[in-house]
């Protein structure tokens, strides 16, 4: 059977790094992972969204935009965990740095966030397209300084 895509979102978000080199990565309703990102607002840019998406994901209110990684497209996720196939998401993602401190999520549909390793971080992604996206732009991660 073939379903068809219902909807077409924009989406935007970013890769946080901490000084500990570390991404920052967040749960969405308790049975997935990936990163700090959502819908565009009607009227807002990618990177206001982005801006916005990790401060309510995952309560970093000062990270600093360093760069535009690029974009992709992939299904949504349900709130089980599953490939929501009626939903295709353009997702724009930017490389931020932020000091470490201890993530608070704001967004009670994203219970938790937490620092690990760029490899943890990438095993730990729900969506294989999320996981592809991030191992490509891990040399620019590891690239990140705090000066």
């Amino acid at each position: 059977m073939n379903e068809s895509i219902l909807r077409r979102s924009e989406v935007a978000g970013g890769v946080v790094v901490n000084e500990k080199g570390e991404v920052l990565v967040v749960s969405q309703f308790g049975t997935s992972w990936s990163l700090p990102k959502g819908h565009l607002a009607p009227g807002e840019e990618h990177l206001q969204a982005a801006v916005r998406e990790i401060r309510e994901e995952a309560g970093i209110a000062d990270a600093q935009l360093l760069a535009e990684l690029g974009s992709y497209e992939r299904h949504a996720i349900t709130p089980e965990g599953r490939e929501d196939r009626s939903e295709m998401k353009r997702i724009t993602l930017f490389l931020f740095r932020a000091r470490d401190r201890v993530p608070t999520p704001e967004d009670p549909e994203n219970p938790e966030a937490r620092w690990m390793s760029p490899e943890q971080a990438v095993a730990l992604l729900t969506h294989p397209k999320d996981r592809d996206f991030l191992s490509a732009v891990l040399p620019a991660v590891r690239e990140v300084t705090f000066r």
